[in-house]
C-alpha cells in the first residue's frame, strides 16, 4: 500500500519512511464510508448508558463536565488528525509515537491500543448478548455473543469494503436515532411538543441546584465523560484504507468539534432539562429511555433498547477492524509476531482472528473468573485511553517541528494555536490522572492501566536496545 512518509528524524528526505513498511492492504473505503465512521465513532453505549451514572453524580452540571472533556478530545483529535493527515498510516498514532519518540513508544501505544479494543469488543459481546437474551429469556448469552462474533469475522475477513458497509450503515441508524431524540427534545423543551409542557428551568435549578453534589459530583460526571468519547481514534487507522486518506482524515477531523457539541453536549443537556436528575430511571435504565419515558413516548424501553443494540455491534465491528489494524502495523514494523501480520488480498486476516479469539476469550473470563481475572482485565484497560492521548500530543510536539522545517506544505491539518494548546491538553490529562488517583473508583483502573504501560514499554525498551545492537531495520 502506497502512502505519504513524514520526515524522518535524521533529516533525509520528506518522502524516505523510518518506521518500516506499511502492511499491503487495500483502499476500500470510500469517502461517505470514512465519513459515516467518523460519524458513528462519536455515538456509542458510552453516551446511551453509561452517561447515567455522570448524571447521578453531577446534576445538571454534567452538561459542563461534557462540555470540558469534549473540549479536550477536539485538541486531542485535531493533533491527530495534523499528524494523519501528513502520514497517513494504518497504525496511526503507533506509527507517529515511534517516528517522533522511538519504537518503544510505539510498541506500547500499539499494543496498549489493541489489548484496549479487544477486551471492548468482548464487553460489547456481552451487552449485546444480555439485550437479546431479554428478548429470548432462557438462550445463553454466551451463544449471542459466539454468533455476533461470527457475523463480524465475516465482515472484516471479506474485505475491509464490507466492513465500510456494516458500519456506514450501522452509524447511519445511530445518527438517525440520536438526531430524531434531539429534534423530540427539544420541541419538548420549548413547549411546542403535543402533549408537554415546557420545563422551564425546574430540573436545572431545583433539586439541588445546577451542583447538587459540589465540586466532588462535578469530578466524577467529568471522569465519566471523558472514557465515553473512547472511538473517535479508529478514524485515523480507517483513513489509510479510503480512496483519499489525506482528505478523508481532514474532513473528519474537521467536523469533530460539531459532532461533539451536538450529540454529545446537547443530548446530556436535553436529558437534564426534560428529567429531574435524581430520577432513578436516569442511572437503572439510562438517561434516554428515562427522558422518551418523560415525554409519554410507548415503547421507549424498547426503541432505547434497539438502538443500544445497533451501538454496541457497531462498536465490536470497528473495535475488531481497528484492533487487527493496528496489530497488523506493529507486525510490519517489527514490532510484533510475523505470522500476526499475513495479509491475504489485502485483508490481515490472522490479526482478524486472534484480535477476535481475544476478545471472546475475555467474555469466556466473565463467566469462568468473575471476581479475580475479569475485574482485572477490566481495571487494566480502564485509563488506556489517557496513556494514548499523551502519546498523541508528545508525538505532536515533536512531529509538528519537524514537519515545518522539512515539509511545511504537509501540514494539511494544523493544530490550532500551537505550541499553546497542545501544552494545555497535556496539563489537562495529567490533571484527569490526578483526579483518578482522588476517586475510589478509579484509582484502581489507573494503577492497572499504569502498570500495563510499564510493562509494555519495558519490553519494549528492551527491543529496542536489541534492535539497535544488531542493527536490525526500524531499531
Amino acid at each position: 500500500m502506497s502512502r505519504t512518509s513524514a520526515p524522518s528524524p535524521t533529516g533525509s528526505p520528506a518522502t524516505a519512511p523510518d518506521t518500516g513498511p506499511e502492511p499491503p492492504l487495500t483502499h476500500g473505503l470510500k469517502q461517505r464510508h470514512l465519513s459515516m465512521i467518523a460519524l458513528g465513532g462519536v455515538i456509542g453505549a458510552g453516551l446511551f448508558v453509561g452517561s447515567g451514572a455522570g448524571i447521578a453524580a453531577a446534576g445538571p452540571s454534567i452538561v459542563i463536565a461534557y462540555a470540558v472533556s469534549g473540549l479536550l478530545v477536539m485538541l486531542v483529535m485535531r493533533m491527530l488528525g495534523e499528524m494523519s493527515a501528513a502520514n497517513p498510516a494504518s497504525g496511526s498514532f503507533s506509527v507517529h509515537a515511534e517516528r517522533a519518540i522511538g519504537p518503544w513508544a510505539g510498541f506500547t501505544a500499539g499494543w496498549a491500543f489493541w489489548v484496549l479494543l479487544c477486551v471492548a469488543v468482548g464487553l460489547e459481546g456481552i451487552g449485546a448478548a444480555q439485550i437479546v437474551t431479554g428478548w429470548l429469556p432462557g438462550t445463553p448469552e454466551w451463544a449471542w455473543v459466539a454468533l455476533f462474533m461470527v457475523v463480524f469475522l465475516g465482515t472484516n475477513l471479506a474485505s475491509v469494503t464490507k466492513f465500510g458497509e456494516f458500519e456506514f450503515w450501522f452509524a447511519a441508524l445511530k445518527v438517525t436515532a440520536i438526531t430524531l431524540f434531539l429534534v423530540l427534545g427539544v420541541l419538548a423543551v420549548l413547549g411546542v411538543l403535543p402533549g408537554t409542557d415546557a420545563p422551564g428551568t425546574a430540573n436545572l435549578s431545583g433539586a439541588g441546584g445546577f451542583l447538587p453534589n459540589g465540586s466532588d459530583g462535578l469530578v466524577i460526571g467529568l471522569l465519566a465523560s471523558v472514557f465515553a468519547y473512547g472511538g473517535l481514534e479508529t478514524v485515523t487507522i480507517a483513513a489509510a484504507e479510503s480512496e483519499d486518506p489525506v482528505r478523508g482524515v481532514a474532513r473528519a477531523v474537521r467536523t469533530a468539534m460539531w459532532r461533539i457539541a451536538l450529540f454529545y453536549v446537547g443530548s446530556m443537556a436535553v436529558v437534564v432539562t426534560l428529567v429531574p436528575w435524581s430520577d432513578p430511571e436516569v442511572v437503572e435504565v439510562g438517561p434516554f429511555y428515562a427522558a422518551l419515558d418523560h415525554l409519554g413516548i410507548g415503547g421507549a424501553a424498547q426503541i432505547m433498547n434497539v438502538v443500544i443494540l445497533v451501538a454496541l455491534l457497531s462498536a465490536m465491528n470497528a473495535n475488531i477492524y481497528g484492533a487487527s489494524r493496528m496489530a497488523c502495523s506493529l507486525v510490519a514494523r517489527g514490532q510484533g509476531p510475523r505470522r500476526l501480520g499475513r495479509v491475504s488480498a489485502g485483508v490481515p486476516r490472522t490479526a482478524v482472528l486472534v484480535s477476535s479469539g481475544f476478545g471472546f476469550l475475555c467474555v469466556l473470563l466473565s463467566y469462568w473468573r468473575p471476581d479475580d481475572v475479569f475485574p482485572w482485565l477490566l481495571n487494566m484497560t480502564g485509563a488506556v485511553i489517557l496513556v494514548v492521548w499523551i502519546f498523541i500530543a508528545v508525538s505532536q510536539l515533536i512531529l509538528r517541528a519537524r514537519l515545518e522545517r522539512e515539509a511545511p506544505e504537509r501540514l494539511v491539518v494544523r493544530m490550532w494555536l500551537f505550541p499553546g494548546l497542545t501544552v494545555v491538553a497535556l496539563l489537562a490529562m495529567a490533571g484527569i490522572f490526578v483526579l483518578m488517583l482522588r476517586q475510589p473508583g478509579t484509582r484502581d483502573q489507573l494503577l492497572a492501566s499504569g502498570a500495563l504501560t510499564v510493562v509494555l514499554a519495558a519490553v519494549g525498551a528492551v527491543r529496542q536496545r536489541r534492535r539497535a545492537g544488531t542493527g536490525s531495520p526500524g531499531a
